[in-house]
């Protein structure tokens, strides 16, 4: 997985030599050992030192130099990992993704494409699987008992005014009958025709989408805002 060719080499020099006007001599240092000579090492420094500029301030004042060179190290590190352990180098250019800027994102997501399509580093995949699949149904089979909620809940914390149920009832009907008389109503069958709800309880189905993708669960918008 080649990290720079062509245009990409000249615009990540142009990268290095603006980290370097930043005063970023270690990094450029860094990215270009693990560029030249496959330096593992190298390229895990390099990513760390792009991260502690990411978090040196507000998201906002973070200069998008640094973004850029995140992304660039988190390309290394992918590159040098891709063969001997594929999730990690996903879970790194994953996060390039979501923390690095936008000069390398299409170099990015060529990488996790490759990578992803590449048939081998799947080794013990299987076992690790079906091992999940055992957990996943488990987990999903344990029976709840509601008796054992109730004794956690604060005395006379629930209602004893009864709450209609009312299937797939139309919006109109919902706001007339029960929103404007602020009425509560519990409505079944709304999402029974979702995909979701059967094939989120196979963990096979979950690898083979999304594998060992890195996902943000939640986003601060104060820490986030790119604005």
């Amino acid at each position: 997985m080649a990290v720079a060719g062509g245009g990409e080499a000249e615009r990540v020099a142009a990268l290095l030599r603006e980290i370097t006007w930043e005063g970023g001599f270690a990094f450029v240092a860094s990215a270009e050992k693990a560029a030249a000579a496959g330096d593992l090492r190298a390229a895990e420094a390099a990513r760390e030192m792009a991260w502690e500029q990411l978090h040196s301030g507000p998201w906002s004042e973070v200069g998008a130099a640094w973004r850029d060179a995140y992304a660039l190290a988190c390309l290394h590190v992918a590159r040098l990992r891709a063969r001997a352990d594929r999730p990690a180098a996903l879970r790194a250019l994953d996060m390039g993704l979501i923390m690095g800027g936008s000069l390398l994102r299409a170099d990015l997501e060529a990488a996790i494409a490759r990578i992803s399509a590449d048939p081998c580093g799947g080794g013990g995949a299987a076992e690790a699987v079906d091992e999940e699949d055992v957990r996943w149904r488990e987990g999903l089979d344990k029976n709840h008992d509601i008796a054992d909620a109730l004794k956690i809940l604060p005395a006379q914390s629930l209602s004893c005014k009864k709450v209609e149920r009312q299937s797939c009832i139309s919006l109109e009907e919902f706001i007339c009958n029960y929103f404007l008389r602020e009425s509560p109503v519990i409505i079944s069958g709304a999402i029974d025709h979702w995909p979701a709800r059967t094939k989120w309880k196979d963990i096979k189905y979950l690898k083979k989408i999304a594998g060992d993708r890195t996902v943000p669960v939640e986003v601060n918008a104060s820490l986030y805002n790119r604005c």
